[in-house]
């Protein structure tokens, strides 16, 4: 069972270099969107009940990546879940930042373990029906067999399906089965906390835009003046 980290000291923040390195890893990817059709994105969570303290910043967030992709054409986004004794949730494909707010402020935070494997099988199996772009993940914890994770990342990865894993806090296990998660799907890894909110949202709308406008979305998001976005990827020039 994901257990409850309140009393652990804050992990540090992903420095600027790490950061740094996420974005150069996103846009180094092929194009992900095809011309005149909208790009999808699964957008995954652990909402076991360690994440509860941060569960508000998630659902700011995503609505954060929506204005960025409708900059870029267009996003459909679908809400994924764990909790509980084997609860594994999906929601519809949906386009509307504030229907996905709807669906996440229903949800709530139970006990229970980690269902990484149903949330890569998952996807997979949407990519069957029609092209996803990327799967977003955003979780603290991992209580699941690696080789069965490692197994469904390299299926990812071999359909151009992306996984970017994002991990709040700084547990061992869970930081060393990301970054191979990542690895294996030719997605990426970054580590935030909760006072590194702000950058996480950085972080997610350069996916949300690579997601919905490939390398042309991140050239213009790069390009925009000002944005806490534009002082990260010119970095990278």
């Amino acid at each position: 069972m994901s257990k409850d980290r309140t009393d652990q000291a804050p992990a540090p923040a992903s420095s600027r270099p790490e950061i740094a390195a996420f974005i150069e890893r996103v846009r180094a990817l092929r194009p992900a969107a095809t011309a005149g059709k909208r790009g999808r994105l699964v957008f995954a969570l652990d909402a076991t009940m360690s994440r509860q303290p941060t569960w508000d910043t998630a659902c700011a967030l995503q609505a954060d990546m929506f204005r960025e992709a409708a900059k870029t054409g267009g996003l459909d986004i679908q809400l994924v879940y764990f909790r509980g004794l084997g609860e594994c949730r999906a929601s519809g494909w949906v386009r509307q930042s504030d229907k996905l707010a709807e669906l996440m402020s229903r949800i709530d935070c139970r006990g229970g373990h980690t269902q990484i494997g149903k949330v890569l099988t998952h996807a997979r199996r949407e990519n069957g029906k029609e092209k996803v772009q990327a799967l977003v993940f955003v979780g603290d914890a991992m209580e699941e067999l690696i080789d069965g994770l490692c197994k469904a990342a390299g299926e990812l990865g071999l359909l151009a399906v992306p996984v970017f894993m994002f991990q709040e806090g700084a547990d061992p296990i869970a930081e060393n089965a990301y970054r191979e998660i990542a690895r294996l799907s030719h997605g990426a890894y970054c580590r935030f906390n909760a006072g590194a909110a702000h950058e996480l949202g950085e972080l997610l709308r350069a996916v949300a835009a690579y997601a919905a406008g490939g390398m042309k979305a991140l050239t213009e998001l790069s390009a925009r003046p000002g944005s806490s976005a534009h002082k990260l990827l010119q970095q990278l020039r």
